[in-house]
């Protein structure tokens, strides 16, 4: 019965909507909130925006001039590789080689190898000129790089505190050897030096492994193990397509960073500025939105205090009770009286609570029984009252086991997910026809299944229907058994059907009720589908007479079975005769 819920008192009705309409033109945060919100999103768009322009400008302007002073050396070393090493003191070589001297400042010392890795020649502004050293440079990554690709572009190193960088460049025949120079690489410091981004913003250049190569603070030594904060920019900038990214630099600040590449040495020019800096007039418009929002909380407070009250006192009541139905407590309904859409919408809380605890008594009483019946006779044994069926009793019952030939060995040596999969395949296909038929399943036991014809609802012939279901069951897996045996699966299909008197009823414990059959019927059901070969149906004398002129039965003589003292006759349903319609009335 649906308890009735006591009428409201009569008052005024005032619509949620009105409520929050009033709200909405009440309070002042919502306009000062979506003002400062606008400003500060349009702004930092256009900051943004002008960071971008002008930081990737001063990038591509450092880039440009480090490549343009990287790309004179190899430029330089080229003409002094193009003829071949005379034998012995080679004054072309060493001509050539003081006036790249004197023509490259950038380059501190080189060396000049032939093509067999041996050293030739060697000029230096501090250490003198070497001729003729003999010193073996094919193991040499500078040597070897150079014949490789022509031009190489060595490691970062320091000398003190000075930053160096070698060059190879190879000649246009192997006889001409490999020029190597080391290049000073304080004119790219001097380049970064000079670039500033705002009040603090400066520039600096990573090469490929992320290490630094030319910073304006002396502190972050050039060449080292290489910063992971800066790292990380480097990669974020190469994977962000040419735009501004942030991060951390060096120095630990977060910072906006523009990235350009430096083509050769595989290096890339940042040019970066501090977060705070860059978006100073942002901060400010959000610091003045602040004041105009601190000048207008109190009476917004006040105002949407008294009427979030008005609203959130009903809700949490209804939270409450709702929670309560979740729970499973139908019986204590939400008490509410605010005159509004609040209000009926608990009173249709109730309602449903009512028929919820309805629904659920009837689902769980089908529940309990759809484990052995089918849905529909479930629901048929719930709607008729008739759940008496279900105590314990004799009668007599066709009992029909069914199983695979060959399963255990097939179990045994195929993969899981194969056996799990044919035996999706096997369960599906018997489903279909122990519905179709409104069989009783009492027991499902990997690839074996224990069926019931005339219990817990009785029905005409339960031999003949049992008969035909398991013609059906063969009919339905034997193009299984076929598709199987192709994928090598030696496997077959028997049924067993024994008919006579058993104590049927429920068994079990709270939380875990079985319909089941038990008595000798039971027992020689499952010996006869043990003797059954693949694709037969084997039944008993007594399921045997009650078989009519639409089934063809062949005698297979007697058999000993285990657990039956004396020798049973057994029969086999070979075909259902022409014309023979199955009853299953």
């Amino acid at each position: 019965m649906r308890t009735n819920v006591a009428p409201a008192k009569a008052r005024p009705r005032r619509p949620l909507f009105q409520k929050y309409f009033a709200v909405v033109f009440a309070a002042v945060v919502v306009p000062l909130l979506a003002s400062g919100a606008s400003e500060a999103w349009f702004g930092y768009r256009d900051q943004r925006h002008g960071l971008s322009v002008r930081l990737r400008g001063e990038a591509d302007a450092a880039a440009a001039r480090i490549q343009g002073f990287l790309d004179g050396i190899p430029s330089q070393l080229n003409w002094t590789v193009q003829t071949p090493w005379a034998e012995g003191v080679d004054e072309r070589h060493r001509f050539d080689g003081q006036r790249l001297m004197r023509q490259e400042p950038a380059i501190a010392e080189a060396t000049f190898v032939d093509g067999k890795g041996v050293e030739r020649l060697r000029v230096s502004r501090t250490g003198g000129d070497v001729e003729m050293s003999g010193v073996d440079h094919f193991a040499d990554p500078a040597f070897s790089g150079a014949r490789t690709s022509h031009l190489w572009w060595g490691p970062v190193t320091l000398r003190g505190s000075e930053p160096y960088m070698a060059v190879a460049v190879s000649g246009p025949s192997p006889r001409a050897g490999v020029a190597i120079a080391e290049i000073d690489l304080k004119p790219i410091s001097d380049i970064v030096s000079a670039i500033h981004a705002g009040e603090t913003g400066q520039a600096f250049v990573l090469d490929g492994a992320g290490r630094l190569v030319a910073h304006p603070d002396i502190s972050p030594a050039p060449g080292g193990e290489g910063n992971s904060a800066l790292r990380a920019l480097q990669v974020a900038a190469l994977a962000g397509d040419g735009e501004v990214v942030s991060g951390d630099d060096a120095e630990g600040r977060s910072v906006l960073a523009a990235a350009a590449p430096i083509v050769g040495p595989d290096w890339t020019a940042f040019v970066e500025q501090p977060i705070a800096e860059a978006y100073g007039p942002i901060h400010a418009a959000l610091w003045r939105t602040g004041l105009l929002l601190l000048a207008g909380a109190p009476f917004a407070a006040a105002l949407a205090n008294r009427l979030a009250r008005r609203i959130a006192v009903p809700l949490q009541q209804l939270e409450r009770g709702v929670a309560r139905i979740g729970a499973g407590r139908f019986d204590q309904p939400i008490e509410l009286r605010t005159g509004d859409e609040l209000e009926r919408l608990a009173r249709r809380v109730n309602e449903m609570a009512e028929d919820l605890a309805l629904s659920q008594e009837r689902s769980e009483r089908i529940s309990r029984l759809v484990r052995f019946l089918p849905p529909e006779v479930a629901e048929l044994v719930e709607s008729e009252g008739q759940s008496d069926l279900l105590d314990p009793h004799r009668a007599e019952v066709a009992v029909i086991f069914c199983d695979l030939r060959g399963f255990t060995a097939f179990s045994i040596q195929a993969d899981p997910d194969e056996v799990m999969g044919l035996l999706g395949e096997y369960h599906e296909a018997l489903a279909k026809v122990v519905a179709g038929w409104e069989a009783t399943t009492t027991a499902l036991m990997g690839d074996g299944l224990m069926l019931l014809i005339n219990a817990p609802l009785p029905c005409r012939d339960k031999a003949m229907r049992a008969a035909r279901m398991a013609i059906d069951m063969q009919g339905a897996v034997q193009p299984l058994i076929v598709r199987w045996r192709a994928r090598g699966h030696k496997l077959g299909f028997g049924v067993g059907i024994a008919t006579g008197e058993a104590t049927v009823g429920r068994i079990g414990w709270e939380g875990r009720i079985d319909y089941t059959a038990i008595g000798r019927v039971v027992n020689l059901a499952s010996r006869l589908c043990s003797t059954a070969g693949d694709g037969q149906v084997i039944v008993d004398p007594a399921t045997a007479g009650a078989l009519d002129d639409a089934l063809a039965v062949e005698p297979l003589g007697e058999k000993i079975m285990k657990g039956v003292a004396q020798p049973v006759p057994v029969f086999s349903v070979t075909r259902a005769l022409a014309g023979g319609a199955a009853r299953r009335g």
